[in-house]
Order: C-alpha cells, then structure tokens, then sequence
C-alpha cells in the first residue's frame, strides 16, 4: 500500500441480494466490477467471523476468531454447486431490500443449509477436497466445531456454565462427542469449507481485477468463543472460568464513561512463553484471507486498558503494559512481509507513536474528527498527513457524512470546515467535498464507506458504538450505484492519480 489509490469500505452483509442479507455470491462480483470500472484499489470489508443474535450481530462479538460467518454463504452458488435446485429457493420470504432482518434470514438459511448438506451426504462429491480442507485447518476447525455443536446442546449457554467435564475439557468427554455427535459436527465444518470455498472466489475474482481485500482484525475474542474455551490458560480467568478482567478503553470521542467492550484480557506472558503460537496461527490464517489487515484497537499490543470484571462503565480501569516489541519481532520471524493497518484512532500515546514508526505499518485519517478544536494543525486536517497512512471520510462506527454534517456536527465545527474549503456547502454536496480532500492528500490510500460514495444520511449509519441492537443492518439497493455516481468517483479518483 506504498503507491496512491482509493478504496471503499462495504461489508458482505450490506450487499444486495434476494435472501436477505449480502453474500458471498453474484452481487459481490457484480460489485467488483463496479470497483474495477471505477478504477479503485481497494475494498474493504468488515470482520468475516460468526455472528450471534445474543451480541446484537456484531461482526466484533464472534463465536471464534478464525471461522467464517456461514450466513455469507450464497444460495445461488449452492444451485451452481448442485447442492440446492431452484425449485428449493422459490418459496423464500419476502425479504426487506435495504435491511437486514436477523431474525428471519438465520431460520431461513439454516434450512437452505441443511438440505445442502444432506444433499453433499447422498452424493459425497468432492469429498477429497473438504477432507482436505479439515485437515489444514484442523488446529481452529475441530475446538470451532465442537463448540458450535455444545452450545446448540445446552440451549445457548456461555461454555463456562457447561458441565464441568465439558467446560473444562476432558478428553473423554471430548471423545463422547465426536462419537455421538458426529454428522452434527461433519454438517459444521461443511458450511466453513462452502464459506472459504466461496470467499477464494471472490478473492481471486477481486484479485485479477487489480482490487486488493483488506480485512479486520479484532484485537480481542469474545469471552463465548471456541478461543477462550480452547485455550483458556491464555486469558485472565478466576478459578471458575470466569473473566477476571475485560476490556475497554477510557473516556473518548465516543463516550463520556469510556468504552467497556467486555472480552477477556490475555495473559501476555502466557502467550510470550509459547513463542505467541495462537497469535502467529491467527494472523497466518488471516493474512491468507485477505491481502492486507486492519488490526483494530492497534494500541493494545503496547498498553490496553483493563477493567476489573462486574465493573458497570470503563471508568475505573487502568493502562497495563503488554509485550508489543516481543510480539512484533515473532511476527517478523514468522512473516516476509506484513501488510498490517494500524487502527491508531483514540487516545494515542508517544511510545505507541514510536512502535508503528519503527513497524512502518500504516495508521488512519478521519476527517469527521478533523474540524473540533482551534488547533490548526490538527493530525486529521489534510495538510498535515504523512504519505504512510489511510485517510478515511468516516468509519463504520461513525455517522455517515451527511448525517454528521446534518445532525452532530456543531456550528464551530461546520464554520471551521467551510473556512478549510474556502467556501460555503450543504448536506447535499459535504460528501463529495470531503471524499475530494481525501482523494487530493498526499496520503496513499483513501478509503469511503459506500454510504458516503452515495450521500446516505444518518439512516444509513452501520453502528452506533456503546449500544447493542439495531446496528449492522443496512444495505445497499440494487439501484443505488447509478451511472452519475460511478462516473464522479472515476472522474475523482483519475483527477487526483489514484486509479
């Protein structure tokens, strides 16, 4: 990412589709298209992880850090793949177009999926590459799988209220469930081979288009995770399992009370005495998946932000040291190259400055911060960037740039973005304005939420950060990518040298 080019962020789930939520099929390599005939470099998505109903679907609250999200899976590939016929898809429900609906999409593709399943059980074609599949995954794959499979059994309850053979995992337990439960477990790893089966597609598609995926990487697990049930003696537990100790971080731009996430804390000098192995497997996994990845909360490998479990906000944690510099020179060990982007965004202190110029990786713009205060050379104003960076309109937990302009953006604020453009604007015209001072900075990628790309207001918003239903809805309509707006991004992006 050392030479210019532009971008957008568009999660899979906010694709069109007639299933209800975005997937993995004709409409994403439609949107590539898109994204190549608009000359841009980049697409950006969103955690690709499972997604739970019980933590508001949030693509950040997974049940595993390596599995994908098998919702993702397209049914029109399934048809393609002889594992479902038409005549299966033709009494779907009348899904809305420009949300998601959780609650009838899960019920729905789950028994798409089991008559593609039991489909593959008859015929068994192309088993040699799913026993393939298992087999190279095996490390993430079998603890994933019988997670999924337990949780199922003990109707939804977090592992550590699971019997105590099970929660603390004895192997003849374990062995009991393989043996009980085993086309339960088969099915599972089934729908994560048709999701990764389905994801190279489009990687390559992406990839011989000239368009690069970036991921994102959550610094942390959730504490209901395959992850923290399988290696528990990494994570800051008590005795019975429970978290000691969750994360957060202080009072911020987001909230007054800081942000108190939840997710267990690692035990750093546990992970250090094993060469940081579960690490180096995550991020091998994911370097594999995309071609670049956004860590997000990147300052957590030096110092993170510890609240003692029960507490009610952020307020009362503390900053502990973690063992970045040890990490990164085993990362360095590991990998040739890593193409990591540091989410540096929040309260960012000189030795976190230090550790990502020594590492080169790149940190990020947003310009919705740009325009607070009287500080004239505020790090988010354009002319103060550094090429080595990503310059982002908004991010997904931001408000569009409309809605920000129109709803949150405070007089002061408006009056210091007028005077920085040298000209008077309104809520019609901010998105393009701002998507043009991304586009002619110095810094050598630019990246725009697609809500911006079209100039959505407030009701296209992704997520609101420190509450928990309503968020990771909304998506696109099929005919919201006019001709107009893909002839203005190419004009722009050729303009400014980023195509």
């Amino acid at each position: 990412m050392n030479r210019r080019g532009s971008g957008i962020l568009l999660h899979i789930t906010s694709l069109p589709s007639p299933y209800g939520i975005g997937d993995l099929g004709p409409w994403a390599h439609q949107y590539a298209d898109f994204l190549a005939r608009t000359k841009q470099r980049y697409w950006q998505v969103l955690p690709l992880n499972p997604i739970s109903p019980a933590y508001g679907n949030s693509p950040y609250s997974s049940t595993s850090a390596f599995a994908g999200n098998p919702l993702l899976i397209s049914p029109d590939l399934l048809v393609e793949e002889n594992l479902l016929t038409l005549k299966e898809l033709e009494g779907r429900p009348l899904f809305e177009e420009g949300r998601c609906d959780y609650s009838r999409v899960i019920p729905y593709k789950e028994s798409l999926f089991e008559q593609a399943y039991q489909r593959y059980r008859k015929t068994r074609r192309g088993m040699d590459q799913f026993e393939r599949f298992c087999s190279s995954h095996s490390a993430w794959l079998d603890d994933f799988c019988s997670f999924v499979v337990l949780k199922k059994r003990f109707n939804g309850r977090i592992w550590n209220e699971w019997p105590v053979r099970l929660r603390d995992r004895q192997e003849d337990a374990l062995r009991a469930v393989e043996v009980e439960c085993g086309e339960e477990l088969e099915k599972v790893k089934f729908l994560q081979y048709l999701f990764h089966e389905q994801w190279r597609s489009l990687k390559d598609d992406c990839n011989r288009r000239g368009i690069q995926l970036l991921g994102d990487l959550s610094i942390y697990v959730n504490f209901d995770s395959a992850d923290v049930w399988a290696n528990p003696h990494l994570f800051k537990l008590d005795e019975e399992k429970r978290p000691s100790f969750v994360s957060g971080v202080p009072p911020d731009y987001f909230s007054r009370t800081g942000q108190l996430w939840g997710n267990p804390v690692y035990r750093w000098e546990k992970l250090r005495d094993t060469g940081f192995d579960w690490w180096i497997r995550r991020m091998a996994y994911h370097l594999d998946l995309f071609d670049a990845v956004r860590i997000d909360h990147f300052r957590g490998f030096v110092a993170y932000w510890e609240v003692p479990a029960g507490e009610e906000t952020a307020l009362n944690g503390k900053w502990v040291e973690a063992p970045g510099d040890d990490f990164f020179r085993a990362l360095s060990g590991r990998f040739s190259h890593l193409p990591i982007i540091a989410e540096d965004l929040g309260v960012i202190t000189p030795d976190v400055k230090e550790v990502l110029h020594r590492l080169g990786f790149p940190g990020m713009k947003i310009l919705l911060f740009a325009f607070g205060g009287d500080d004239p050379m505020h790090p988010y104003l354009p002319h103060t960037y550094e090429k080595n960076c990503l310059v982002y309109t908004g991010t997904h937990d931001n408000n569009t740039a409309r809605g920000w302009f129109e709803k949150e953006a405070s007089p002061d604020e408006k009056t210091k973005l007028i005077r920085y453009l040298g000209r008077d604007l309104t809520g019609e015209e901010i998105h393009w304005e701002l998507i043009r001072l991304a586009m002619m900075s110095v810094a050598n990628t630019a990246i725009f939420p697609m809500q911006d790309i079209l100039g959505l207001g407030e009701e296209a918003r992704m997520n609101r950060p420190s509450t928990t239903w309503g968020n990771w809805e909304w998506r696109l309509l099929p005919d919201q990518i006019t001709p107009a707006v893909s002839a203005k991004l190419l004009e722009m992006t050729e303009i400014y040298g980023r195509g």
